[in-house]
């Protein structure tokens, strides 16, 4: 009997760690509305490195999930964003109510590393397109000087959302506007918060068309570089009304 739970306790242990992928474009399919992506599109900028992500559980409107990683060269170059991808009908800003999300998390192996963690939100003037007009992070940490898009490496405004204070960056990358938030201080490691407010924001304040359609939410992390780093998701939870 012994044997069997040691046995059982190995195997899951096992099939976790089977499930990692590891390649540009891998993905795993989870059971719950989510698909967790390991999404290397910047490794082309590193000099060497390597990632890995998978899946630990998902149930209800919520996901668990882990990386890891090492990127060497390509300095201020972003590498990846594994990341847990809402599955959802897209809306127009105008007709969603709120995006509730949670979210909780550790990063190990941070020392001397850059990298980000973070939502990020893409709208368009038509449902599902995949060519976005704006992209609007919301960074809960920038580890080892990371920063953001900028037009001037500045920021444009410091607010407070949510009961957090943000300091606010933009730019371009190509033609798509790109806003990001930054959360002020220590890392949030825990955050809990309508990410609607941050869209209303915009809409109030710098033009946001509310007839774009939200088609894309996504939280993960942004590494430009380390060794070892490993990120893990105790839960991660976006909803959509």
């Amino acid at each position: 009997m012994k044997f069997s739970i040691v046995a059982s306790v190995l195997l899951n242990i096992y099939t976790a760690l089977a499930a990692d992928v590891c390649d540009k474009g891998g993905y795993v399919t989870t059971s719950s509305n989510y698909i967790i992506y390991n999404n290397l599109w910047g490794m082309g900028s590193a000099t060497s490195g390597s990632q890995c992500t998978g899946l630990d559980s998902a149930s209800g409107d919520g996901v668990a999930w882990h990386t890891g990683w090492s990127w060497a060269g390509g300095q201020g170059q972003v590498k990846s964003f594994a990341n847990a991808n809402l599955i959802f009908t897209p809306k127009t800003v105008a007709n969603i109510k709120s995006i509730e999300s949670t979210i909780e998390y550790s990063y190990t192996g941070m020392n001397g590393a850059v990298a980000n963690v973070a939502y990020d939100i893409f709208t368009a003037s038509t449902a599902g397109s995949k060519i976005s007009d704006h992209e609007i992070m919301v960074w809960l940490a920038a580890y080892g000087g990371a920063g953001p898009i900028s037009s001037t490496g500045k920021s444009i405004a410091t607010v407070t959302i949510g009961g957090y204070q943000w300091r606010l960056y933009d730019g371009y990358n190509g033609s798509m506007h790109v806003y990001s938030f930054v959360a002020v201080g220590s890392p949030l490691t825990y955050f809990t918060g309508d990410l609607k407010l941050f869209l209303t924001y915009l809409a109030s304040n710098y033009g946001l068309p509310t007839s774009q359609y939200v088609n894309t939410l996504q939280a993960g992390t942004e590494p430009f570089s380390g060794t070892n780093a490993k990120l893990y998701v105790s839960t991660c939870s976006i909803v959509v009304s």
